[in-house]
């Protein structure tokens, strides 16, 4: 270490050693803007409109996606402040705590394992109502999970938060004192571990696109994939953090639940089996109909034309007949750019770098 270096370590000056860093927002707004809420909402649109590029592919209407995330975008919310606060109640919401800070979503604080399982099974029970082949639209939908994640975590960055052990690293990031560890005061940059999941899960979104594409696995175990990819990265990445968190036997109870979702992927993976069969079906809906151009396309084999799928919550049955046009609405003008490497249909280039 040159002798400058050591003089300044000497005099305590946090900044020792370090050859480059990644600077923090001075504060975590823009104006009137709370970021963390709008990376999260940028995040939300960008898998909506992935899982429309992917489900139009398929020969479902796009549509759908957006009835579908009016009903499972605020429920993945819900989950996951859920189990924010309850993975942390005793250190930050007991004894009359909660109030109003449980609710103040906008500094910080949700936990993504609740809010991928709520907002999943919302998504799920939607879906059937509207008659799809469940397997088939979570193949399509599923990318965009970690994608919105990957942006999300640009709002911890806002926050200056969830960060890792002190670090001399180029690439570590800058903490304001206010925020850093009392135990770790005298250090100005950590581990910027947001970063790290960041990245994983941009590349955890490259790789289902790519295996997708390859038509082999059997319809629906790409949730499998993503839930057991995402684990196996947060398991380390968690490791690194040095933030106050719920432990069980001494350890971080995200460790433990990263371990529990590896583990409920690979038994899923292999109670379903791997790979494709000649019995698996690829229709986007349950009755075998198709949305092509603004129009619905009965199968091959039917006499009738296929019956309309099911209205989403909060519509009426009777409304079901009317579903046809419906379908049809306001489409005639979308591009028809499928966006190659976005949609996993056969014979499209994948997608580039």
């Amino acid at each position: 270490m040159p002798l400058a270096a050591l003089l300044a370590a000497a005099a305590g000056d946090p900044h020792a050693g370090v050859v480059g860093s990644i600077p923090s927002p001075g504060s975590g707004r823009l104006g009137p803007l709370h970021m963390y809420g709008l990376m999260i909402a940028l995040g939300v649109v960008a898998a909506v409109e992935v899982g429309r590029v992917r489900w139009r592919a398929r020969g479902g209407n796009p549509d759908d996606v957006y009835a579908i995330a009016l009903w499972a975008v605020p429920a993945g919310l819900v989950g996951a402040r859920l189990y924010h606060v309850v993975t942390d109640w005793n250190r930050l919401y007991s004894n009359g705590r909660w109030w109003p800070d449980a609710f103040q979503v906008w500094n910080g604080g949700l936990g993504i394992p609740g809010g991928v399982a709520l907002g999943v099974a919302v998504g799920v029970y939607v879906a059937h109502r509207r008659g799809w082949r469940i397997a088939v639209g979570l193949d399509a939908l599923i990318p965009g999970i970690p994608l919105a994640q990957a942006i999300g975590r640009v709002g911890n960055w806002w926050n200056q938060e969830l960060f890792g052990g002190p670090s001399t690293l180029p690439w570590a990031v800058e903490i304001d004192p206010e925020n850093r560890p009392a135990q770790h005061i005298g250090s100005a940059t950590f581990h910027p571990t947001f970063l790290y999941e960041m990245l994983w899960n941009l590349a955890l979104f490259y790789l289902l696109l790519r295996i997708d594409r390859t038509r082999r696995l059997r319809p629906g175990n790409l949730l499998a994939v993503y839930v057991g990819g995402y684990f196996l990265g947060r398991l380390w990445i968690e490791a690194l953090r040095i933030d106050t968190a719920t432990e069980i036997l001494g350890i971080r109870v995200n460790i433990w639940l990263s371990i529990i979702g590896i583990g409920g992927a690979v038994v899923a993976l292999v109670a379903r089996g791997l790979w494709r069969r000649p019995d698996d079906r690829s229709e986007p809906y349950r009755d075998g109909h198709r949305w092509v151009d603004g129009e619905i396309v009965a199968p091959v084999d039917a006499d009738e034309p296929a019956d309309p799928a099911t209205p989403g919550p909060g519509s009426d049955a009777g409304d079901a007949e009317e579903a046809p046009d419906r379908r049809s609405e306001d489409v005639g003008g979308e591009d028809e750019d499928q966006g190659a490497g976005l949609s996993g249909g056969p014979g499209e280039d994948p997608p580039s770098g």
